[in-house]
């Protein structure tokens, strides 16, 4: 209980999965009660953090699975209701935004469809990353409140700077989603030809250039500090493709450049 002998969020979920069948997935209601608080007090839950949480789980509405997902959190609050744990109907606040319609896509829609190809590697940095955001919304919906108690909030800097720290998250939150939703893991498997995934060690084709290698990655992927290069970028699209021994040509801001590609691995 909190500290006045309330009910926490935590609690009444652990009451509401007592009466629950041992294979029923509960997955979603954890994260749920971990981006809430699981020490809020569940009579002073708000209506607009929750659909807060319902257009965060839909994403751009493209998510098929954000119904299904939601629901264990609507049947939860249904419950709570009913047992009087909570007297409003926050139920009906658990809505998932519908589909958009396939026909009359525009280009950047199908390019948001499309299939994101990621390495293993990167697709568990992306994944640890979406998590240490989710993690980060309760203390950001925390710090909106706490800033937002001020009465004069005619120059409240720490609510503004809150409220934009929050929308950063979010937006990054939807943008992590929605590459994880779509990624193809690459088969890391050794190849002969370049590839996602591919560490090709090239070098300019001068007799006293030095060999560099790099890692070709997708774009979310790309670092260059850790000469990993993105396939759409100049070096990157010359590569993909080809395979040890043959030489390409990059067109860069200072001119056509030729590599010779040493090794794929």
């Amino acid at each position: 209980m909190t500290l006045d002998g309330r009910t926490t969020l935590m609690q009444a979920v652990r009451t509401y999965c007592e009466q629950l069948k041992d294979d029923i997935d509960t997955k979603e209601l954890e994260r749920f009660v971990s981006w809430y608080g699981p020490r809020k007090a569940i009579d002073d839950m708000q209506a607009a953090k929750i659909g807060e949480y319902a257009d965060m789980v839909s994403g751009s509405g493209t998510r098929p699975e954000a119904a299904e997902r939601l629901r264990e959190v609507r049947d939860f609050l249904s419950f709570a209701h009913k047992k009087g744990i909570i007297k409003n109907r926050l139920a009906r606040h658990v809505r998932a935004r519908k589909p958009k319609a396939r026909r009359g896509q525009t280009a950047a829609q199908r390019r948001e469809d499309a299939p994101t190809q990621l390495t293993a590697e990167g697709h568990a940095r992306l994944a640890s990353e979406l998590e240490s955001l989710r993690s980060r919304m309760p203390q950001l919906s925390d710090a909106i409140q706490r800033a937002a108690a001020d009465k004069d909030v005619r120059e409240n800097a720490p609510l503004e700077a809150a409220r934009e720290e929050q929308g950063r998250v979010v937006a990054r939150i939807r943008e992590i989603e929605a590459t994880l939703e779509n990624a193809v893991i690459m088969d890391g498997n050794r190849s002969e030809t370049v590839k996602l995934g591919s560490e090709v060690e090239v070098k300019m084709a001068s007799a006293d250039a030095q060999a560099a290698l790099y890692t070709v990655v997708s774009a979310s992927e790309a670092d260059p500090r850790q000469k990993k290069i993105s396939d759409v970028s100049p070096l990157g699209k010359a590569l993909m493709g080809r395979i040890e021994g043959t030489e390409v040509e990059v067109q860069t801001p200072k001119g056509t450049m030729r590599y010779q590609i040493i090794s794929v691995s």
